[in-house]
């Protein structure tokens, strides 16, 4: 039986309208299905997220990625806040996933630090000690990691690639994005 997960949207903009849409990578279906599971795009309205997530029985939490944090300057503060709104209600019913951008809005709430770098977008690296490569799309990097939460991976340049704190884990690499889902993956998911 496939398990339901709910996953954040990012807002794009549109530059001939000033439409404000959600959207998400189609990627992110397959991959799912390789884990067992089926997504639930919830809006970028935290009224409307929180109706959607409590009416489908979720059984875990994705925060995806795309958007910079308002709180860094970006221009989606509609999904920082339904986020937000999403991992108060998840608190102690779901466990929660925070990839690239969720990754990093997870270190924000929970009193880590961030810090823009060069050379992460676009690319791929080594982690350690998971002794594997992963591709790198981000713009900012978790250089301390949340009070209590357990760093499960590191890049070369010593930044925060993964970690755990509680039911809540963040990784900063895209798991949708590989063209064949890598094992290690479909096992985190699966063990959500």
């Amino acid at each position: 039986m496939t398990r339901l997960v709910g996953l954040s949207q990012r807002v794009v903009i549109d530059a001939r309208t000033g439409e404000r849409r959600d959207a998400l990578d189609q990627r992110w279906a397959p991959f799912l299905a390789a884990c067992g599971m089926t997504g639930v795009p919830l809006p970028n309205h935290p009224e409307s997220a929180l109706k959607v997530a409590q009416a489908c029985g979720l059984a875990a939490l994705i925060l995806t990625g795309g958007n910079d944090l308002a709180a860094l300057g970006g221009d989606a503060p509609e999904r920082d806040e339904t986020e937000r709104a999403l991992l108060d209600w998840a608190a102690e019913r779901l466990p929660v996933l925070g990839v690239c951008r969720g990754a990093q809005h997870l270190a924000f709430l929970s009193g880590g630090q961030l810090e823009r770098v060069a050379g992460h977008a676009g690319t791929r690296h080594q982690v350690e000690p998971l002794v594997r490569e992963v591709n790198s799309y981000h713009d900012w990097a978790i250089t301390l990691a949340p009070p209590g939460a357990d760093v499960l991976a590191r890049a070369g340049d010593g930044s925060i690639e993964a970690f755990r704190l509680g039911n809540r884990t963040a990784i900063l690499w895209h798991p949708e994005r590989e063209p064949v889902p890598h094992p290690d993956d479909v096992a985190l998911l699966k063990g959500l």
